[in-house]
């Protein structure tokens, strides 16, 4: 009987301490996941940040603004989700952009599904994805409501990965590098005629709306984690 008891001791432990483990790793999984999410992000922020400073001094010169880093802004205070994060700000003579990186390997399409994306990866598999597009447009009309109407506020997507193909059905705002130039000189052609933005003022404006401290960031993130993992519970 000794032995038996000892036997069923040694299984139980045995069975706990598998368990626990299962639970470190499942809470381990979505940390690893996101610390790999962060990385291939940054990764394609830096290539995007990079690309926007080359094209803007080629078509502006130093008339320019481009914000170092993300910003957060309060777009709709009161609410569940009260801040959103841009992660690339510039200000030219011919209007105020904001960019949303989005650094996707694959074939990159429209969907049947309003405000999203088709990604089609090499190995066949698809997935749905919220477009840049859609992402902007509380940021946009936030934008807009707050600064002067004279002064345009646009918003497109930049697709970083090497590994991404568009679709040539996709709207003109969601572009790759190589676009950029094009059609940054778009938004300057359909303002030609107007009377040019001072770059400072609109700066001084636009940050004022604005927070890119590392304490509104991290908020921002832990919001936006939380907002995922509901999400993926109600999925």
């Amino acid at each position: 009987m000794l032995v038996e008891i000892t036997v069923a001791i040694g299984a139980y432990c045995v069975d706990r301490g598998r368990e626990k483990i299962r639970k470190q790793d499942a809470v381990s999984r979505p940390h690893l996941f996101n610390r790999r999410s962060d990385a291939i992000g940054a990764a394609g922020e830096s290539a995007a940040q990079a690309e926007l400073r080359k094209t803007l001094y080629w078509l502006c010169g130093n008339e320019f603004y481009l914000h170092d880093g993300p910003l957060v802004i309060e777009h709709a205070p009161g609410t569940d989700y009260p801040t959103a994060e841009i992660d690339h700000l510039a200000v030219t003579p011919f209007g105020i952009f904001i960019f949303e990186t989005k650094h996707w390997p694959g074939h990159i399409a429209p969907s049947t599904r309003a405000g999203k994306l088709t990604r089609s990866a090499s190995s066949g598999q698809t997935d749905e994805r919220r477009s840049p597009i859609e992402q902007h447009r509380s940021k946009l009309r936030f934008l807009r409501d707050q600064l002067p109407p004279i002064w345009p506020v646009r918003g497109a997507g930049l697709f970083t990965s090497a590994e991404a193909v568009l679709d040539p059905d996709l709207p003109t705002d969601l572009l790759a590098p190589a676009d950029l130039r094009q059609w940054l000189r778009m938004q300057r052609d359909a303002f030609a005629g107007a009377k040019p933005i001072c770059v400072e003022v609109a700066k001084k404006a636009v940050l004022l709306l604005a927070d890119d401290s590392q304490m509104a960031l991290q908020k921002h993130k832990a919001m936006t984690i939380r907002a995922g993992l509901r999400m993926s519970h109600w999925s």
